[in-house]
């Protein structure tokens, strides 16, 4: 193929999506951590599955509409720090086809180089050794080998591309010293060479079905990523004097098209009608006021026709106004109440096994009619989609903050700070105070055989990490969460606080409070009822 045009370029969109989907457990299961939550494959289909689905619904037939509706349906659907990251790296991809309704082999090569420097740019400290490392990689040599070669193919250009990722990929663990020892590559780049080989493969001509695995989780997937959110927004405008002079029926729809999908405008003399799906009704609503009044207006919340992911928030209509609000990430019915005890008014529904999307922190923070807005992701791995809401939801009217809550008992720490008579910036610094005062630690079960850091697992132990480092793993839950605490108590200690799993009994719960009262009695314990997923205990010390 010497050229590519946009339906070829939706159609190997698809195969790459259905090519991730249908390897996102093998992905999984590339986890570092022995641990049940290993989920950059799920992270990533889910991602890469939302914005082609917004590119296949598009009727563009331009590579750069195709990709740029592509690239926002990904940055909206992004989860984990890997589905971010895939999301930068075709934001890059579209910056580099802008202005191309058919693209070259060369022009191909140079756009995925521009992917590899958005993705880098978007991470405040890259690692090598990750999915990073595997796009510049191959986009690097790719291009070196499209200029030496003239008039190169659309093919030849994907077939070097992944020939160079699968050989980057191969490499990961030579930089990361984490994967040389658990005997594993870098999921992120795995991922990403299933969307390249998805690709390719549709290039040599394999159009690929997706296969559906039967367990829950893939079940979960599936049910998200065919969920539309947003705002069904429907308006109808009588135009005025003015209007009739200026109104043009394309450069509306384009305008619209813009922020949104599913776009229907129809003029009739001088009653034009709109109905538009957005994540921003009102700047919808600002777009087709320049042209006359409104007759009829309608907008609806299409997050109420599908099971909500917002924990006790299904009334997602605006807030009253005020000064401040908080967004926190929880997992568990006990966490969600336990955050909004603390003055969060959104608990989203979500954690170690199922990160929320950009798109879920977008709808969140637009329910709320504040000042300033304080979001508490208490995931590393949730961090950069929660920033790049913010970069999309920040105006001049609400102030949208991200806070590096990389734990719940961080998260709560920092609510416990929180002073709504105080100015945004001191509750800032006190909120932020709150966050770096914790040493988290948390007990889960190990789901392979594996050796860490030279501590021999065994699958079905109890393992107990401090921070990100697993020091204990034993067949006993509550021997490894004695020896975690006795691990991380120390004479600076002055509060420790324990969320207790929903795997956890109440006798359970009465021998580690005898523990912590009889060995380290100078302590206070604090015992809260989290029915957390995945983790039996969840330590806060302090």
């Amino acid at each position: 193929m010497e050229t590519m045009n946009g339906s070829q370029f939706k159609d190997m969109l698809e195969n790459g999506a259905i090519n991730l989907s249908n390897h996102y457990q093998e992905i999984d299961a590339l986890n570092v951590f022995p641990v049940p939550d290993g989920d950059t494959g799920t992270n990533m289909s889910m991602t890469f599955n939302a914005g082609v689905k917004e590119a296949l619904n598009s009727n563009d037939t331009s590579i750069e509409g195709i990709a740029k509706v592509l690239s926002k349906g990904l940055l909206m659907g992004a989860r984990g720090n890997s589905g971010v990251i895939l999301s930068q790296i075709f934001r890059g991809l579209y910056q580099g086809l802008e202005g191309k309704t058919e693209i070259n082999g060369l022009e191909l090569a140079e756009a995925f180089v521009k992917g590899s420097r958005v993705a880098y740019k978007a991470v405040m400290r890259p690692v090598e050794g990750t999915i990073l490392t595997v796009i510049r990689e191959a986009a690097d040599y790719t291009l070196a080998f499209a200029n030496a070669k003239e008039n190169i193919t659309i093919n030849e250009v994907i077939d070097k591309l992944v020939f160079e990722a699968e050989e980057s990929l191969k490499r990961t663990p030579e930089l990361l010293p984490v994967l040389a020892e658990v005997g594993v590559v870098d999921s992120g780049g795995a991922g990403l060479v299933c969307v390249l080989k998805g690709f390719q493969l549709y290039l040599n001509g394999v159009k690929l079905q997706r296969v559906q695995a039967d367990d829950s989780k893939s079940m979960a997937a599936t049910q998200v990523e065919s969920e539309e959110f947003g705002y069904c927004t429907e308006f109808i405008i009588r135009l005025s004097e003015k209007g009739l002079t200026n109104f043009n029926e394309e450069a509306l729809k384009k305008s619209l098209s813009r922020i949104g999908n599913s776009l229907v405008v129809v003029q009739d003399e001088d009653i034009v009608k709109v109905h538009v799906h957005t994540l921003t009704p009102g700047e919808a609503l600002n777009m087709g006021q320049r042209y006359g009044e409104f007759v009829k207006l309608k907008i609806e919340n299409m997050s109420e026709q599908h099971e909500n992911i917002l924990v006790g928030n299904n009334e997602t209509s605006q807030k009253p106004a005020q000064d401040y609000a908080i967004i926190a990430v929880a997992a568990g019915e006990g966490l969600s109440e336990l955050f909004k005890s603390v003055r969060c008014d959104i608990v989203i529904s979500g954690g170690q096994t199922m990160n929320p999307s950009t798109e879920d922190f977008v709808s969140a923070i637009q329910s709320l009619n504040a000042k300033q807005v304080f979001i508490l992701p208490n995931n590393s791995n949730i961090i950069l989609a929660a920033q790049q809401a913010e970069s999309i939801c920040a105006t001049d009217e609400m102030e949208v903050t991200v806070l590096p809550s990389k734990s719940i008992p961080q998260g709560y720490a920092a609510c416990l700070n929180f002073n709504p008579e105080a100015d945004a910036e001191t509750n800032y610094g006190a909120m932020m105070e709150g966050i770096q005062s914790i040493q988290t630690g948390q007990v889960t079960f190990a789901i392979k055989d594996t050796v860490y850091e030279g501590l021999e697992i065994h699958a079905n132990d109890f393992m107990g990490i401090k921070e990100k480092d697993i020091v204990v793993a034993v067949p006993d839950k509550l021997e490894a969460t004695r020896l975690l605490l006795a691990n991380m108590i120390n004479e600076e200690s002055e509060l420790v606080t324990i969320f207790t799993g929903e795997d956890v009994t109440e006798e359970e719960i009465n021998v580690i409070e005898e523990y912590v009262d009889s060995v380290f009695p100078s302590v206070e314990l604090e015992v809260i009822e989290g029915n957390q997923p995945v983790y039996s205990f969840i330590i806060g010390i302090e």
